[in-house]
């Protein structure tokens, strides 16, 4: 989970990255831009850049959360 200047959200949760394109409207996709920028910078969640990948080891995350907070889930 991360922490985030997204007005509406506390935090973003991504338990997948990544997509697959399916219509014009993805051709200026911010998440594909900013994988491809965080791969650059060694990401490990970005290690397939844009390619569709899931992280099991993020799925059990909210577990720990202590208290209710607004999450924007798969953001990226």
């Amino acid at each position: 989970m991360a922490t985030t200047k997204i007005e509406w959200t506390e935090s973003t949760w991504n338990p997948i990255t990544g997509c697959t394109k399916i219509s014009s409207g993805c051709k200026f996709c911010y998440a594909e831009i900013m994988a491809r920028r965080l791969r650059a910078m060694g990401q490990e969640k970005y290690k397939n850049g844009f390619r569709l990948t899931l992280h099991p080891e993020t799925l059990r995350e909210p577990y720990l959360w202590k208290k209710p907070k607004m999450i924007f889930v798969n953001s990226m």
